[in-house]
């Protein structure tokens, strides 16, 4: 693929984390001539946190690789509907159907680790208040970032991007694997997600799929599993 056909590729990242979660991967994109863009994603209702990247798609020029981790799986399901997006990729991520929610997928499956470690904690701002959900720092380490270097996962745990809970409940208005090439990343030693949540998903959507052993924050602890899957989604959707 020659550079001036490559597309750019639009990292969105989870809940509990922010655009650094990628720090591993943005490098390595670059080196190989991708221009990268990740947003800060809102993290406060799915519907809200899907308007704005698809905002930040739309302004995007050209064709565009859309890259979501975790909750951003979810994210990319619904604003991966913009005409520029030619290929979608799910990292240890969420793929839901149209209608449903993301706390409809995950009661399918047992809980994970996940469930006993989270916090829950009102707030209140002069626009809106709610619940933050987020990860008890000290739990952390092993359930969201087993394999990434000790002294960054203790950064991770007490810099995390709460998750309003109003995004467990609002229901995907569109589902963007029906109409666009579509890859999904299972990180089969995940304890985040249910790597059978991941598995479903992606199975239903009947998207190509690959299993990598690894945590949840796959992007720090394998980035070079990550990278290899958005440039075979790059290189298949190429114009």
């Amino acid at each position: 693929m020659s550079r001036s056909v490559k597309p750019t590729v639009v990292l969105v990242h989870g809940a509990f984390a922010d655009a650094s979660s990628y720090a591993e991967v943005i490098p390595r994109l670059i080196a190989k001539g991708y221009d990268v863009v990740a947003p800060a994603v809102p993290n406060r209702s799915l519907i809200g946190d899907a308007a704005y990247i698809a905002s930040v798609v739309r302004q995007t020029p050209g064709p565009v690789v859309l890259v979501g981790h975790s909750y951003g799986g979810a994210v990319i399901t619904v604003a991966g509907t913009e005409d520029n997006v030619q290929a979608l990729v799910y990292l240890a991520g969420y793929a839901l159907e149209e209608g449903e929610s993301l706390g409809e997928l995950q009661g399918r499956f047992p809980d994970s680790d996940l469930a006993a470690a989270l916090v829950y904690t009102p707030f209140e701002s002069s626009t809106e208040s709610g619940t933050d959900v987020s990860v008890r720092p000290d739990a952390f380490p092993a359930v969201f970032a087993a394999g990434v270097d000790p002294h960054l996962a203790a950064v991770l745990a007490v810099s995390q991007r709460p998750l309003a809970a109003q995004a467990f409940a609002d229901a995907a208005p569109a589902a963007a694997w029906k109409t666009k090439p579509s890859w999904g990343l299972v990180a089969s030693s995940d304890r985040t997600i249910n790597p059978d949540v991941e598995r479903y998903g992606y199975q239903r959507a009947g998207m190509t799929t690959v299993e990598v052993d690894s945590s949840h924050l796959v992007m720090l602890a394998r980035p070079e599993s990550v990278v290899e899957l958005i440039e075979e989604a790059a290189r298949a959707t190429a114009a």
